[in-house]
């Protein structure tokens, strides 16, 4: 973590503008989304990094959610006459009033989260985010950057990236006191975007500064109490222009669990998931598979059981975590590392499956996702061929899906019906066939 003073000299203003004018930025696009959700750590983050591009959403009539995480109680530790508690209800009072003034009839949300320890309440955090957001198609989600050197910034950063790439919201970040240490020759320029602002939009984000009194003004004249925001600080966001940083998304979450435990799950030691490997495997219409799939293996367990009723199988899991150990589990399975739907494998792309099996893990795409694995799974699926899905029943927290809905995606246009399914409290099982698939009781 970067050590700095907001009391020192910081770089100056012109160090950044001068960068930016010597590099060709593409601008913020938003012509394809329809809301913008802006994360802060405190209030003023949101004026402060991105209060331009609410002004300029808001007038584009897109909708606007600022969500802070703290209430910014800890800003000023020392003060002899601003309590904690006093100090926190004016700044939410302020946020209120600056948000107003960027996006008005906006209603800032704040989760509350302690002041300065916010990386410790990071999960928390990332399900709040995700709930919010649910379907981030047509979303751009707006966070401190990740790199600018405060904990509680951040770590709303990593949130945010988790959350864009469990929703499928684009995501940019937004430098803060990066703009006061950093050397901006060292800004990580290659994802860099720029937003020009208009005399509007300026005037708008210099009245929204204003409002947060308590960080650009002194709380009082006693020692403790003094400004926090000092105007060579504040030139840097009083400018005509907002930078931005189109950070890369992602989620090791499952890869971590998976490195915490040889068996995250209980797959091999609890009854339930056994009884739930035998409904799989009763449910099959055929007692044999040329090729088998099978989406989200983790440590192998199941496909264990698929595959000696199968000529191939392929599983497949983005965790190496869990690859490593399918493959020690399966040595006659293709157990490939892949996250899907974008590492769909190519070989059998061509309409060659016979048994598409997705148990336990389409709730953990995101809705866009989830529908291009869907196209991924009707292009690679043999006329004879037959989708299994299994999933929890209840709530999935910290993901924008559950089991109920994956199952009604997969129903719908471009896969076979459904000729089978189980369900009771917990688990739900589809299987999807050419009704001639079934056995003959007959024969």
């Amino acid at each position: 973590m970067v050590t700095f003073s907001p009391d020192a000299d910081g770089t100056p203003e012109t160090a950044w503008r001068g960068e930016v004018d010597r590099r060709d930025l593409p601008g913020v696009a938003l012509d394809r989304v329809r809301r913008v959700v802006v994360l802060a750590a405190h209030p003023d983050d949101e004026t402060l990094g991105a209060g331009g591009l609410v002004a300029r959403a808001h007038r584009l009539g897109l909708e606007v959610q600022v969500v802070v995480a703290t209430r910014g109680e800890a800003s000023h530790p020392r003060s002899p006459t601003h309590p904690r508690e006093r100090l926190a209800a004016l700044r939410e009072t302020e946020l209120a009033d600056a948000v107003e003034v960027l996006a008005p009839g906006a209603t800032p949300r704040v989760l509350g989260l302690p002041d300065g320890a916010v990386p410790e309440h990071e999960d928390a955090l990332l399900d709040s985010v995700v709930d919010l957001v649910g379907d981030g198609r047509a979303t751009l989600l707006v966070a401190p950057w990740r790199g600018d050197g405060h904990p509680d910034h951040e770590a709303v950063g990593r949130a945010a990236a988790t959350a864009a790439a469990r929703t499928g919201a684009a995501l940019l970040e937004y430098p803060v006191w990066a703009r006061h240490w950093a050397d901006p020759a060292d800004a990580p320029w290659s994802t860099g975007r720029v937003l020009a602002l208009d005399g509007t939009e300026v005037a708008a984000k210099r009245t929204a500064i204003e409002r947060h009194r308590t960080q650009v003004a002194p709380l009082s004249p006693a020692p403790g109490d003094e400004v926090l925001l000092r105007p060579g600080f504040l030139a840097h966001f009083t400018a005509s222009y907002e930078v931005f940083w189109a950070g890369p998304t992602g989620d090791d979450a499952l890869d971590e669990l998976h490195a915490a435990s040889a068996d995250p799950w209980g797959v091999d030691r609890r009854w339930y998931e056994r009884r739930k490997r035998d409904l799989v495997l009763a449910a099959l219409p055929r007692e044999r598979f040329r090729l088998a799939v099978e989406v989200g293996c983790s440590t192998g367990a199941l496909a264990a059981d698929l595959l000696p009723r199968c000529d191939r199988l392929v599983a497949l899991d983005a965790s190496p975590t869990a690859v490593a150990a399918a493959r020690g589990r399966l040595p006659g399975a293709d157990v490939r590392r892949a996250a899907v739907p974008q590492d769909w494998p190519r070989d059998v792309a061509s309409g060659s499956a016979d048994l598409v099996v997705l148990s336990e893990v389409g709730y953990f795409l995101s809705p866009a996702g989830l529908d291009d694995l869907a196209e991924r799974i009707s292009s690679s699926l043999a006329p004879d061929g037959v989708v299994v899905l299994c999933h929890w029943r209840h709530e999935v927290v910290g993901w924008p899906l559950d089991g109920p809905a994956v199952h009604a995606r997969l129903r719908g246009p471009g896969l076979p019906p459904v000729v089978a399914e189980y369900a009771d409290r917990d688990v739900e099982l589809l299987v999807l066939a050419d009704p001639s698939q079934l056995p003959d009781p007959h024969a």
